[in-house]
C-alpha cells in the first residue's frame, strides 16, 4: 500500500472542504486507487478553526519551515489565496522537494512560470486544476482528453459571483447595487467585490485556460477586461425583448491573424447553451477542430466543488510518478511571435436616448453607415422614466470591428444634438 502524506496551507472555506473530503473519503481512495492519503500537517493561524475540524493539535504547524522539513509530507496543498505569503510558501515547498497542488488563480496566473521553474528544477509536480471553474474538470479535460485537437476558441462563464448578480438582475428586475448587497449578505460576493465585478478573477482564469488551449503563454496583461458595474436593469430588460441574456464572458480565440483574449459583459442568444447557465454555476464552451463543440458545466466555486478539484489533483499526483509541465515556453511574457488582436470583431447592442422627433433614427444610422456599421435590429421605445420627449433607440449591429463602434459612438455625441449613447454592450455572434 502506497502511503502519501499531505499538508494544507489555510483552513478557510476551501481548505476546510478539502480536509473534509480527504479525511472522510480516505478508505474509498485506498480501495479505488490503492493509495492511503493522510493529512499530516496544516498551517492555520487560527488554531481553533483547525481543532474544530478535528485536526490533532500535534499536526498544526506554526510556520512553513515545519511543513517543509516534515519527511511525512509529500504533497502541499495551497489554498490561502493572494500572492504573498502564498508565493513564498509554495516556492519553499517546491524547493524542499514537495509537490504542490494550488487553487490560487491569481498566484498561478501571475507567477506560474516561476513556480513551474522551481518544480522542474526539483523534479516535483505542480497541479492547478482548482484555479479555474471550481469543481468543473476543465484543465484535466484540456490536458488529457482534448489534446488531440487544435482548440480554436474557448468561451466561458467562469466567475460565479457575477453570474449570480446578472441572473438576479435578469430574473427580478433589480438594479446592480441592490443585487450586489444581497450577494454580499449571502456570502456570494466579498465585502470588496472588485476582483469579481471588475473582471479580474475571470481574466486570471482566462490567462491560465487560454495558455493551455492555444499552447502558448497568454499573460494577464494582454487580456482586455471590462466589468459589470455599468450594466443596468433597463438594458437587461431590452435585451430580453430582443431574445438575449446578459453574461460576463471570458472569450479566447486563436486564428491565423492572431490571438484574441477578452473579458466583458455580452448579450448571448437565449438559444445558446451558455444562456441557461444561471446563478453561481459556471460553464466553459470549447471548440476544437476534431471534436467541434464541447461544454463543461458545474459549480464554479464553493468548499466541496473546489475541494473536489484539489483532491483530484492530489490523487493524480499520488498515483503518477512522472510529472508533466507546460508544453510551451512558460515565461513571464508572451513570445515575440504571438500576435494579439485588440481590434476584435463583434456584434453590438447600442442604446441611445434621442429627441422624440422625425429623422433622429436616420441621423444615427447615417453616422453608423459612415463607419461601415450595418444595423440588424431596431427598437424604439418611449422613455417612461423621464417622459420629457425622449425615446430609447435600441440598435443591434451586424458584426463589425471594435474601433468602428468607438468612432461612431464619439461621432454621434459630437454631430447629433439631443441624442446621446447610453449603453454599448457586445453581442456574442
Amino acid at each position: 500500500m502506497k502511503k502519501v502524506g499531505v499538508a494544507i496551507l489555510g483552513l478557510g472555506v476551501v481548505g476546510g472542504g478539502t480536509y473534509k473530503i480527504l479525511t472522510e473519503h480516505r478508505d474509498k481512495y485506498i480501495k479505488t486507487h490503492g493509495v492511503d492519503i493522510t493529512v499530516e500537517s496544516v498551517l492555520e493561524l487560527r488554531k481553533d478553526r483547525a481543532l474544530a475540524l478535528g485536526v490533532e493539535e500535534s499536526r498544526i504547524a506554526s510556520n512553513i519551515s515545519e511543513i517543509c522539513s516534515n519527511p511525512e509530507v509529500d504533497i502541499v496543498i495551497e489554498v490561502m489565496g493572494g500572492v504573498e505569503p502564498a508565493k513564498s510558501y509554495v516556492l519553499a515547498a517546491l524547493n524542499a522537494g514537495k509537490s504542490v497542488v494550488t487553487s490560487n488563480k491569481e498566484l498561478y496566473c501571475k507567477y506560474g512560470y516561476e513556480l513551474e521553474q522551481a518544480a522542474k528544477h526539483n523534479h516535483v509536480g505542480l497541479f492547478f486544476e482548482a484555479t479555474c471553474v471550481g469543481g468543473v474538470p476543465v484543465i484535466r479535460a484540456l490536458l488529457d482528453n482534448l489534446q488531440g485537437n487544435k482548440i480554436t476558441s474557448i468561451i466561458g462563464i467562469i466567475n460565479g459571483t457575477t453570474n449570480y448578480i446578472l441572473t438576479k438582475m435578469t430574473d427580478d428586475g433589480k438594479s446592480y447595487a441592490e443585487v450586489l448587497k444581497e450577494a454580499q449578505s449571502l456570502g456570494y460576493a466579498e465585502a470588496d467585490p472588485t476582483s469579481d465585478v471588475e473582471g479580474y478573477d475571470a481574466a486570471y482564469k482566462l490567462s491560465i485556460l487560454s495558455s493551455i488551449c492555444f499552447n502558448k503563454k497568454i499573460p494577464f496583461a494582454d487580456i482586455y477586461r471590462e466589468g459589470i458595474t455599468n450594466i443596468s436593469e433597463d438594458d437587461i430588460a431590452y435585451g430580453k425583448k430582443l431574445g438575449y441574456v446578459i453574461k460576463l464572458l471570458a472569450i479566447g480565440k486563436d486564428a491565423e491573424k492572431g490571438v484574441e483574449v477578452r473579458v466583458h459583459p455580452s448579450f448571448v442568444r437565449a438559444t445558446h447553451p451558455l444562456a441557461s447557465v444561471s446563478d453561481s454555476y459556471n460553464a466553459v464552451y470549447i471548440t476544437g477542430d476534431c471534436v467541434e463543440d464541447v461544454m463543461l458545466y458545474g459549480r464554479g466555486a464553493g468548499a466541496l466543488p473546489t475541494g473536489s478539484a484539489i483532491v483530484g489533483d492530489v490523487i493524480y499526483c499520488a498515483t503518477h510518478t512522472q510529472h508533466r509541465y507546460s508544453t510551451f515556453p512558460n515565461t513571464e511574457k508572451a513570445a515575440s511571435s504571438t500576435k494579439f488582436i485588440t481590434n476584435f470583431e463583434s456584434a453590438y447592442y447600442l442604446r441611445l436616448l434621442a429627441a422624440d422627433r422625425a429623422g433622429e433614427l436616420s441621423k444615427v444610422t447615417s453616422v453608423l453607415g459612415r463607419y461601415g456599421i450595418s444595423v440588424a435590429k431596431v427598437v424604439q421605445d418611449i422613455d417612461e422614466k423621464n417622459r420629457n420627449g425622449e425615446v430609447n433607440l435600441i440598435l443591434v449591429t451586424h458584426s463589425t470591428k471594435e474601433s468602428n463602434v468607438k468612432k461612431a459612438v464619439a461621432a454621434i455625441g459630437k454631430d447629433i444634438s439631443d441624442t446621446r449613447v447610453v449603453s454599448v454592450i457586445r453581442v456574442l455572434v
